[in-house]
């Protein structure tokens, strides 16, 4: 049993979860990794104990909490493929609201009452105004971005019932590597915007693309202009 503050961050073998457990350890803590490695990768696991498991198991939850005395929960661990959850949403309710409310159980059955939950851009849908603001409407256009949604709504209402505390982060693109190239964005196949323009830049793929043909610009898609002229954008969320 280490001596620095166990914290769980589930998903800790993916893309943000990795970085996240290697932050965590230089910060002074014990990253307690649960991952069931489905999309995760183990050589990314190098900053505290990995625990193998589904996070819709509550009993596995809940022997990993005793097994590692953990203080506090980060929850990285969820599908993430906009594309996916249209075609299949079931597997986007089922892994990110019931992984949710499971994790959400045995957190409750241990009285670990601090979650940092990974939510996304997507709970903003079309969003009407630009800069979209934290205020701003939430009216997801996908599964993924309702899923995600959901869940935030489930937060609230525990933290009003059972004074769970939580705070959700929803980012846009997220992108990069750590700068010690020990992890990095490592997903097959590859789906996110930015990485997709590198690899297209270095000969990987060649059917790089923007989607969307219904902006208000003379031809429908979307245009870039100089940083002194109006704009016309999407936001890509992550």
């Amino acid at each position: 049993m280490t001596s620095r503050p166990s914290i769980l961050v589930t998903g800790g073998a993916g893309y943000i979860g990795s970085h996240c457990c290697k932050a965590l350890s230089e910060a002074g803590y014990n990253a307690v990794c649960f991952d069931n490695f489905s999309t995760g990768h183990p050589h990314f696991v190098k900053w505290g104990p990995a625990v193998q498991g589904d996070v819709r198991d509550v009993e596995a939850l809940v022997e990993t909490f005793r097994a590692h005395d953990i203080s506090s929960v980060m929850h990285f661990a969820a599908s993430s493929a906009v594309g996916e959850s249209v075609i299949n949403p079931e597997q986007y309710y089922a892994n990110n609201v019931a992984g949710s409310l499971a994790l959400l159980r045995a957190m409750r059955d241990v009285q670990c009452m601090q979650l940092v939950f990974s939510s996304t851009g997507a709970v903003y849908g079309n969003a009407s105004r630009e800069p979209i603001r934290e205020d701003s409407a939430c009216e997801p256009v996908n599964p993924y971005g309702s899923s995600k949604r959901m869940i935030e709504q489930i937060l609230s209402d525990y933290r009003k019932a059972y004074r769970l505390s939580s705070v959700c982060f929803r980012y846009f693109n997220a992108c990069g590597a750590d700068p010690s190239g020990l992890i990095g964005e490592l997903r097959d196949p590859e789906t996110h915007l930015i990485p997709r323009a590198m690899m297209a830049l270095q000969g990987y793929v060649a059917d790089f693309a923007v989607f969307g043909d219904d902006y208000d610009t003379p031809d429908g898609t979307a245009i870039l202009y100089p940083r002194d002229r109006p704009r016309h954008s999407t936001c890509l969320r992550y």
